[in-house]
């Protein structure tokens, strides 16, 4: 029996592990064991529950306004009596989080090999995003085995010299959480506001390097073509950072057709993703998402660790320029050839079996009969 561990603490980490925990629970094979750092927790919990994955440990590391040292360190010296106890086989940890690079950290420490999920995703660029570039590649840096999710990131990974027999690519696990996900008869309380001859956008928005100067920007964009058009109704799930709080209750403040909600649960999000006639995020995984959902998506950055999204065409990056994103969204809401080419655009990311492929690497590596 092999005993892997999952270590994961945000809910856009739950939303991709869930599937991986999911197929380790039905594999006889394997003994998973979950491990939760609470670095996210109202939106962790909200995923949890849906998946109805009960961790074994919760470090319940969130306190108000914690700096990136803090969160590492907590993580760091909480995992540590875990990863003694247990003695796991393998950890796997996913994608660009702080609870990511400490997780690989700390198993590095512990002689654990680390499975990195999502692996290989790079902008180059160590301040954007930040800390999530730096994350990343501290992550492959102390990794065993390696889950690309595109032909495009193995190539980085391969740039850099990981070994090319420990690089899978397997799809990404977010396109695995959808089929869980998304209901034809779904209904939330903001889809009553709003007329059913109404165009819905779904805008998403919170990163560190955006708030600030860069969020005001955007909203102020999005004000404007939200009062041009009271036939256009813009849902913002608004991120439990108190900064992001203030700065979107203050940009909208009196504007009828932008609904601000709280942060959405998983089903929510997706179901409303999929309602939705295109999507304007700073997020990473909803540039994976969408593109099954056959949503086009504006995405509030210069860069982003995604291009195979932006290649095939279902993703433009259009920055935080004021005049640049009102042009983008005008042009979205007007010029039908240019929806209908982004909205047809072929999902680069996944064909839903990521988490098979996932574990069956996991199991063929621990028996030392690697690919």
């Amino acid at each position: 029996m092999q005993k892997i561990m999952t270590i994961f603490g945000t809910r856009p980490e739950a939303i991709k592990m869930a599937p991986v925990v999911k197929q380790l629970v039905a594999d006889e094979q394997t003994k998973p064991i979950v491990v939760v750092t609470g670095q996210h927790r109202e939106m962790l919990k909200q995923v949890l529950d849906f998946f109805q994955i009960h961790p074994d440990y919760d470090l319940a590391i969130m306190k108000k306004n914690q700096s990136l040292d803090q969160i590492t360190s907590r993580v760091l010296l909480g995992l540590a009596p875990i990863l003694d106890q247990e003695q796991p086989d393998m950890v796997l940890v996913h994608g660009d989080t702080t609870t990511t690079m400490a997780a690989s950290l700390a198993s590095f420490y512990h002689h654990v090999p680390v499975g990195h999920v999502e692996a290989g995703l790079r902008t180059w660029d160590m301040a954007s995003p930040f800390p999530e570039e730096a994350n990343r590649q501290l992550t492959d840096d102390l990794a065993s085995l390696y889950f690309a999710p595109t032909d495009l990131s193995k190539q980085n990974l391969l740039k850099e010299h990981h070994p090319a027999d420990r690089i899978i690519v397997t799809g990404n696990t977010a396109i695995d959480a959808l089929q869980y996900t998304v209901n034809h008869d779904y209904h939330h309380d903001v889809l009553s506001q709003i007329p059913d001859d109404h165009r819905i956008i779904l805008l998403t928005m919170h990163r560190r390097e955006n708030q600030g100067t860069p969020m005001n920007n955007v909203f102020q964009a999005v004000r404007d073509v939200a009062l041009a058009d009271p036939r256009l109704d813009i849902v913002y799930p608004v991120h439990l950072s108190p900064r992001v709080q203030e700065q979107a209750h203050q940009a909208f403040a009196g504007i009828a057709n932008v609904h601000l909600i709280a942060p959405l649960d998983v089903v929510d999000f997706h179901n409303l993703a999929a309602r939705s006639h295109f999507i304007m995020t700073d997020s990473g995984g909803v540039q994976e998402e969408a593109p099954s959902l056959n949503k086009p998506v504006l995405v509030l950055r210069d860069t982003t660790e995604r291009p195979e999204g932006v290649t095939a065409g279902t993703l433009k990056l259009v920055g935080t320029d004021r005049e640049q994103v009102r042009q983008a969204m005008q042009a979205l809401l007007t010029d039908d050839q240019q929806y209908q080419r982004m909205a047809a655009a072929q999902n680069p990311y996944g064909d839903g079996h990521a988490a098979e492929r996932i574990v069956d690497c996991c199991k063929q590596f621990l028996t030392k009969d690697i690919m």
